[in-house]
């Protein structure tokens, strides 16, 4: 961006946050188009390195994409179809889940009782699930709104895993007279590739590991936690500790408070296991990010763009950190936030970004 040199520095960095501030709110307003384009580029960056693969092995381009889209396709379909199954055995077993509830909490006033404690009103009738629930897992299945937009982000992911060689050759080409700036963008493209396969099989094995513990355990539902997990993962902090509430709540029903105990220490351990170790073996580094900057991130990109932005914050934090490295007025932000390591010479990323993904 280049100013007037009459324009002081105080007058450009007003301009440039006030652009900031229009840019922001017309994305808003424009919420689901850009949702759309952004959930289709980051399954693009999550299939091409597949694509790529099987290309190398001699497939033509759009023979790969299909193999590609449909194996992505079946396992969409068998998470559904789980989900669907489990949200269905929620609910006919529904008489059961009140008839626990009423039980679990007659056992709290009871204690309280005994130690000299008045619930007051507090437990003087149990909550209804027959209605609650049903209204929650309506709100949660009614994607029939959503529908087109599932099918817009398949058929733009198709045509952006087709597009790629072009489109990463074209970059080159663009910037074939500025090298640091094509550097930039191969290290970072390579960040977000890398932060997307790995999240990706870390939520795996984290969703299969719960999920296959609550079904030894014999909580209801197990299989929907395990998804649940695997789905909410993707977003940093919340996303684990949101996907447990359910799963504890349900083994409080079934089992008492030593039930929701044994799942809690469950998920504790896992949390230990494999977002620690795990996590930081599949990574192959760490990706230092400051841990303010990835909670404003999710905060920030969960007001822009929903559950969408939530799950995707760090991916979409990650291409606007690469932005912001290119300009020259902006590029202080990455300064500021403790980032502009991830952009240093001496980075520990491997160089297998733009410029290797042909």
């Amino acid at each position: 961006m280049t100013f007037p040199a009459t324009i002081s520095r105080t007058e450009r960095v007003l301009l440039c946050l006030a652009l900031v501030v229009v840019i922001i709110f017309g994305i808003r307003m424009a919420g689901t188009v850009i949702t759309i384009v952004l959930v289709a580029l980051i399954l693009t960056l999550l299939l091409y390195p597949a694509t790529r693969w099987l290309r190398i092995k001699g497939l033509p381009a759009p023979v790969a994409v299909s193999v590609v889209t449909v194996a992505a396709a079946l396992c969409i379909v068998v998470i559904v179809y789980l989900t669907v199954s489990s949200f269905n055995v929620i609910i006919a077993d529904l008489p059961q889940y009140q008839n626990d509830l009423a039980v679990r909490l007659a056992d709290i006033t009871a204690f309280f009782s005994a130690h000299g404690i008045s619930t007051g009103q507090l437990f003087s009738s149990t909550p209804n699930l027959e209605n609650i629930i049903p209204a929650l897992v309506s709100s949660l299945m009614n994607i029939g709104e959503d529908l087109m937009d599932v099918f817009f982000i398949a058929v733009t992911t198709c045509f952006m895993l087709l597009e790629a060689p072009r489109f990463i050759q074209g970059i080159e080409t663009m910037l074939h007279g500025e090298p640091e700036k094509l550097r930039h963008l191969s290290r970072m493209s390579g960040y977000v590739i890398d932060f997307i396969v790995v999240r990706t099989e870390t939520n795996l094995v984290h969703g299969l590991l719960f999920g296959g513990v609550l079904v030894v355990m014999g909580v209801h539902a197990a299989i929907l936690w395990g998804i649940l997990t695997f789905v909410l993962g993707y977003i940093p902090y919340f996303g684990l500790i949101i996907a447990a509430i359910p799963a504890i709540f349900f083994a409080w029903l079934q089992f008492g408070i030593w039930g929701a105990v044994a799942v809690i220490a469950v998920v504790c351990i896992l949390n230990l296991i494999v977002e620690n170790p795990v996590f930081s073996y599949l990574a192959a580094r760490k990706f230092e990010i400051p841990a303010l900057v990835v909670i404003l991130s999710v905060i920030f990109w969960g007001w822009l763009l929903g559950l969408a932005g939530m799950l995707f914050s760090v991916p979409f934090t990650l291409m606007l950190f690469t932005l912001f490295q290119f300009s020259d007025e902006l590029r202080w932000i990455n300064t500021l936030m403790s980032v502009g390591s991830l952009f240093g010479e001496g980075g520990t990323g491997p160089e297998n970004g733009a410029a290797d993904e042909r």
